[in-house]
């Protein structure tokens, strides 16, 4: 057994939630992440740290999902002999990933300018806002911000009065997700040329990258799209509707899956021969949808989840969390998993979407305590003695 990044060391000085949930990513794929934490560790830690319903032990929802395979060394960076012990991480150091705001690297001195002089292998990946130049660079940022800035806030919802976000938070995700790609592809491209270089991840680019073939439409068409809940632009019906316990979704993308359809919902209105193709459907979206909500209201989400199944028809229940984390398909693919905390306490949380058929391997050790694991990196990656440990201790240097 084993897992794909096995040897790759990642410096990881994130907080928040875009910076750990890529470091996270590439921790469950086997890096050896080493978090770089203030002496009082970093903000993350006291979020939801002293929430009866969200925290266990100390460690708030954030931090115990985010920090799990990592290991936790403080060191004051402010000082210059925690900077000089910082460099000597980095010469050892793969990756250097944080999610300071624009210039902050370059005053701590830990930008990728810096860190080259020390190891020219160095690969340092920045997640901010809106990137590390151009006239917005220095706008400060938070999920919602990137979400707002990148249009898709604009097509979620009802109308175009009531613009809503998304209900994860995808301009943080989607910076953690995009850095983890820049990183895999900085890596790949080193056996080349054998040198690091740096990464620089914008939310808002990431946001409007996922704008993709909406991006193009309007260019095409000059036109802005606008937000229409739960339906298609195309494809009728494909909607959510509700029933007697829930509600369930439709997607009829073919004149196929509308036959079959017409044969579980038996409507006399739907077999009138101009149904049959998709303009004909989508010119009367609302009759259609109104019939089938009137019909769909007459029995439960597993009574219509099993006719729609059975006919081959894409549906699904509008999972709560607690429908979604215990479904047989989630727990076959080992997507809830155990989260530690380093004192022997247990908690459940999403576990790594990533499957590979041979670098397979799944574990998750515990996100750890601040400077947990000081001594171990500094005496096993950097050969320092006890005595030297115990000198930057004394200083106040680390903790």
């Amino acid at each position: 057994m084993s897992k794909p990044l096995a040897g790759i060391k990642i410096i990881d000085l994130t907080h928040m939630l875009s910076g750990p949930y890529g470091s996270m990513i590439l921790s469950d794929m086997g890096a050896d992440t080493i978090k770089v934490e203030p002496l009082k560790g970093e903000g993350t830690r006291s979020l939801l740290a002293r929430d009866p319903n969200n925290s266990l032990d100390g460690f708030g929802a954030y931090f115990i999902t985010l920090n799990r395979n990592k290991r936790s060394i403080a060191v004051d960076l402010k000082t210059e002999e925690g900077k000089q012990v910082f460099y000597k991480l980095v010469k050892e150091a793969d990756v250097v990933i944080s999610n300071f705001g624009p210039g902050v690297p370059e005053r701590l001195g830990i930008d990728y300018t810096t860190l080259a002089t020390h190891n020219p292998r160095i690969i340092t990946c920045t997640i901010t806002g809106f990137g590390s130049e151009g006239p917005g660079a220095k706008r400060p940022a938070f999920d919602q911000v990137a979400q707002a800035f990148g249009g898709g806030m604009s097509i979620t919802g009802h109308n175009i009065e009531d613009p809503l976000r998304a209900g994860i938070p995808i301009g943080d995700l989607g910076g953690g997700m995009f850095s983890v790609m820049g990183i895999l592809g900085a890596i790949i491209e080193r056996f080349t040329s054998g040198k690091g270089q740096h990464v620089d991840i914008s939310m808002l680019d990431c946001q409007i990258s996922m704008l993709n073939y909406m991006a193009t439409m309007h260019f095409l068409s000059g036109e802005n799209p606008y937000p229409i809940g739960n339906s298609h632009f195309v494809h009728v019906p494909y909607n959510s509707y509700k029933t007697q316990d829930g509600h369930i979704i439709l997607a009829v993308i073919t004149d196929n899956f509308w036959q079959n359809l017409k044969t579980v919902v038996n409507i006399a209105e739907f077999e009138h021969d101009k149904y049959d193709t998709q303009p004909g459907r989508f010119a009367d979206k609302a009759l259609i949808d109104d019939k089938l909500n009137v019909l769909f209201a007459t029995n439960t989400n597993q009574y219509w989840i099993g006719l729609l199944e059975q006919a081959r028809i894409p549906c699904a229940p509008v999972n709560k969390f607690s429908d979604a984390l215990n479904d047989t398909q989630v727990r076959h693919r080992n997507m809830v998993v155990d989260l530690l905390h380093p004192d022997g306490k247990k908690t459940q949380g999403p576990g790594n979407p990533i499957k590979m058929s041979r670098s397979n391997e799944e574990s998750f050790s515990a996100a750890p305590h601040v400077g947990q694991h000081t001594e171990q990196v500094l005496s096993e990656l950097l050969k320092l003695s006890k005595d030297e440990i115990s000198e930057l201790k004394t200083k106040g240097i680390v903790a």
